[in-house]
């Protein structure tokens, strides 16, 4: 089979859906692939840079397997052939009239925006891949407009104090976007209604503000849900108390398959300083921010900076086509159980029906659920009522004196019945171990450590023991001390080396 990669249709999208880097595991698969002229140059790669992966240049929508970035334009879709797979963006959930069109076309039709959030499914998860690189872009679009220093600096002219970040949703892309301010210097501050990723924001040094309300509990799906009227009266208080102290405000906040909550009202993006700016990532669903103009940029009478930019993953075009094609190539490599070039839709899979918008010209719109849960499972009821391990009762003072008793009997009675050459050895032995305990042993844990004070401490022991036995007993007894000996202080002075390399990790000098 031949995968085809199409050339973007819409004005303004610099993405391609597959880079030469991705070229070569898809045809590792068994595909032959089809590059449309100039599909990468917008992304910086060349037709080119094409053929050399292994790719040919010529009609993509001629191929049996279609891919693109956003929903193809209606010429592209009607030159595409009957029983084709057209894999893309097509956005279902909020186009109705897209999912009616491709109701009438005889090929089917694959949504990477529909792939659902599972663990088996993360490394086609485009939505995540791409929020994370808007994420970082929405930081970098309000510094360039912010016009003035993320950090905060103390120089001979003067003092520059650090800008104020405030980013409403620690989704992929909140979280991205404190990670970017944060790097620059900024003084983050995040909120979101799942209190779980409190201590992914703080990860990443910025400040959680959480929202006291009996609707707060862990997200059981990953997602935020809508909230009720309590807390989003709380809410609305936090952020009016924010935006008159913040200098940038990013806001993510997306609900799964409805339009985008407002956050920021008129009169909040009034009271905030001349100068600050708003990136509202939800432009393209409605915006969390009233003003917000879709795809573009507008300044508020008082000065204030509103960012409706629907592309922003897009203004990094060759690093977003790279990942967005990666996606595409594990969702190839799971449809392509054979590695023989033969794309097989598997009707049972999860994430292959949840993406499958139709099949074959028939509408598979919407899809069941996908059982999700991000919430920690309970604890077993085997476990709750499995008894507890009796705990070990301490040694009583009697035991421990009659434990010693024995063993003492059991010395005499050793040394009553064993041969006379034998005592002095058994002195020797004993002695060493005590003065390898006491004096190796004890040895500050600054100058040794405890694992190399106790392997020396028994290599002393071989040492002191091979040298009261060389010259005496034979050759074979002296070859075998000498052996012990060296074998022995290898181990004492390669210890030393390995502590004396350890200090010095932590010598500044």
């Amino acid at each position: 089979m031949i995968v085809g990669v199409l050339k973007e249709a819409r004005a303004g999208e610099h993405r391609v859906a597959a880079t030469p880097a991705t070229i070569e595991p898809i045809r590792k698969l068994g595909y032959d692939v089809v590059v449309d002229s100039g599909a990468g140059v917008a992304a910086g790669f060349t037709d080119g840079a094409y053929e050399a992966a292994g790719a040919t240049i010529g009609d993509a929508t001629a191929a049996d397997v279609v891919l693109g970035v956003d929903a193809p334009s209606p010429a592209q879709l009607d030159g595409v052939r009957p029983e084709a797979t057209v894999i893309a963006l097509f956005a279902p959930a909020f186009d109705p009239a897209m999912v009616e069109d491709l109701g009438r076309r005889p090929f089917t039709a694959l949504s990477m925006d529909a792939v659902p959030r599972i663990s088996r499914a993360q490394s086609m998860d485009v939505l995540s891949s791409m929020a994370n690189i808007a994420g970082y872009r929405a930081v970098v679009e309000a510094a360039h407009t912010f016009g003035r220093f993320f950090t905060g600096q103390v120089t001979a002219a003067g003092k520059v104090p650090p800008a104020k970040v405030l980013v409403a949703g620690a989704g992929v892309a909140g979280l991205a976007a404190i990670g970017a301010a944060g790097s620059l210097g900024a003084i983050v501050r995040a909120t979101d209604p799942r209190p779980e990723v409190a201590d992914q924001v703080r990860s990443l040094g910025g400040e959680y503000l959480s929202i006291e309300s009996p609707e707060v509990e862990v997200s059981k799906t990953g997602y935020a849900k809508e909230m009720g009227d309590d807390y989003k009266a709380r809410e609305a208080e936090l952020y009016a108390t924010q935006c008159r102290e913040v200098d940038i405000v990013i806001t993510t906040a997306l609900i799964p398959g409805r339009p985008a909550p407002t956050l920021i009202t008129a009169e909040m993006v009034a009271s905030m300083k001349p100068g600050s700016v708003i990136v509202d990532m939800a432009a393209a669903n409605g915006g969390n921010v009233v003003g917000t103009v879709k795809g573009e940029k507008v300044v508020t009478e008082n000065g204030v900076t509103i960012i409706g930019y629907t592309d922003l993953a897009g203004r990094l075009p060759a690093q977003a086509s790279q990942l967005y094609g990666t996606n595409l190539v594990n969702l190839l490599k799971l449809m392509t159980p054979g590695k023989d070039g033969r794309l097989v839709l598997d009707w049972d899979d999860p994430v292959q029906r949840s993406i499958t918008v139709v099949r074959e010209g028939e509408s598979a719109w919407p899809p069941p659920p996908v059982q999700v849960s991000a919430a920690p499972a309970p604890a077993s009821a085997t476990a709750e009522t499995k008894p507890a391990k009796p705990k070990r009762e301490p040694m009583t003072p009697a035991r421990r004196f009659g434990g010693v008793a024995v063993a003492v009997l059991a010395l005499f009675l050793a040394a009553g019945f064993a041969p006379a050459a034998l005592l002095p050895h058994v002195t020797v032995f004993v002695l060493a171990i005590v003065i390898g305990y006491y004096v190796i042993g004890h040895v500050h844990h600054a100058l040794h450590t405890p694992l190399m004070s106790v392997t020396n401490a028994i290599s002393g022991i071989i040492v002191v023991g091979a040298l009261l036995q060389i010259g005496h007993s034979g050759t074979a007894v002296t070859v075998l001390s000498s052996v012990a000996i060296l074998l022995a202080s290898i181990n004492v002075f390669g210890g030393f080396a390995v502590t004396r390399r350890m200090l010095a990790m932590f010598n500044r000098s």
